[in-house]
């Protein structure tokens, strides 16, 4: 994905932002539902905490599975990376 977001000398991959994103909607889901405000619109209880936990977890391994760079020096590494892959090929 080249999709970036520029702020000051950073760029933070569209991916990244997306994943954090999605995990926060599982996660903040995942409190509600617990505290008995769920937002996933699903009658049966036991169902809805299947479904809630079903995505929290999906987003969650995604998450940690792929490379989410935020901080200055991991951004550099990733621009070093990507230097070495293109020199390789």
């Amino acid at each position: 994905m080249n999709a970036h977001i520029y702020t000051n000398d950073r760029s933070i991959s569209a991916g990244t932002i997306a994943r954090t994103a999605v995990l926060a909607l599982a996660l903040t889901n995942q409190l509600l539902s617990a505290c008995g405000k769920p937002l996933l619109p699903i009658q049966s209880d036991q169902l809805e905490q299947l479904v809630t936990a079903g995505i929290t977890t999906v987003t969650s391994l995604i998450a940690w599975w792929k490379n989410n760079s935020f901080t200055a020096a991991a951004l550099e590494a990733d621009k070093t990376f990507d230097r070495l892959k293109k020199s390789v090929h």
